[in-house]
């Protein structure tokens, strides 16, 4: 297997208990949710080869725990075959927190508080309140379907699958692409101790509407107080945030 190599801080201790639970926690919520979810899933990808030309899935090269590459599964809610040179540099600038904006203090080394952010979908790239953009995303290039995806979260659906693989978790960091790793600074990579989630802390408190060196200490935070209480209330707050329609990620 592929890795990419971290230089890593600190080295949390591993709970071999709390390990054990958190993935027999995954294998039974995704085979319960197999049923409704593949149904939604197969509505999905016939909405997705109606829309717009070009594959249902969007498959791309992710860095998991202790630097591991995987291949992470999305359905595709942009156009096919968009040039990705100014999403690329977006992304190393917003990493290397050369991208503007007023970080919030929110309690994250043990309060747990949220951010009071409701990203504004009038902008295709979300706004962390304050007028600053955080996605390179333009509306143009989202297709019908998938602005409902990403409202919706359904393009996350298929990651049930890495989940499956022991890839991913339901609840950890969202994984980055290799080259935005490349960018990471030496304490970023406490971020890559535990497997990538599909939601995670950050996604909940904040989600596109904050900079990266918040997400990160929202990741660190969980990675240090992670607990199977912690994870029931990422999963509820992140039914919740889908629920009250804040927007994707």
């Amino acid at each position: 297997m592929e890795l990419v190599i971290i230089n890593q801080r600190r080295v949390f201790p591993l709970r071999k208990e709390y390990q054990i639970v958190k993935r027999v926690m995954d294998v039974t919520l995704c085979l319960l949710a197999l049923p409704v979810a593949l149904p939604l899933m197969a509505i999905c990808a016939v909405a997705i080869l109606l829309d717009s030309p070009g594959p249902v899935l969007f498959v791309q090269d992710r860095v998991g725990k202790g630097g591991r590459i995987f291949r992470m599964y999305k359905f595709r809610t942009m156009q096919h075959r968009l040039d990705k040179g100014s999403h690329r540099a977006f992304m190393k600038a917003y990493v290397n927190g050369l991208i503007d904006g007023d970080e919030e203090k929110s309690g994250v080394n043990g309060n747990w508080r949220c951010l009071s952010i409701k990203p504004s979908m009038d902008s295709p790239f979300g706004s962390n309140g304050n007028g600053k953009i955080y996605k390179p995303i333009q509306a143009s290039q989202v297709t019908r379907v998938g602005r409902i995806l990403r409202k919706t979260s359904l393009d996350e659906l298929p990651q049930i699958l890495n989940v499956l693989k022991g890839e991913m978790s339901l609840v950890g960091p969202r994984p980055n692409v290799p080259w935005e790793v490349e960018e990471y600074r030496s304490w970023h990579h406490e971020r890559l101790e535990v497997l990538p989630g599909i939601t995670g802390l950050a996604q909940v408190c904040g989600r596109s509407a904050i900079s990266f060196d918040q997400i990160v200490r929202y990741d660190i935070a969980y990675v240090e107080k992670q607990s199977m209480k912690m994870d029931l209330k990422v999963l509820w707050w992140t039914l919740m945030t889908i629920f009250s329609g804040a927007g994707a990620e």
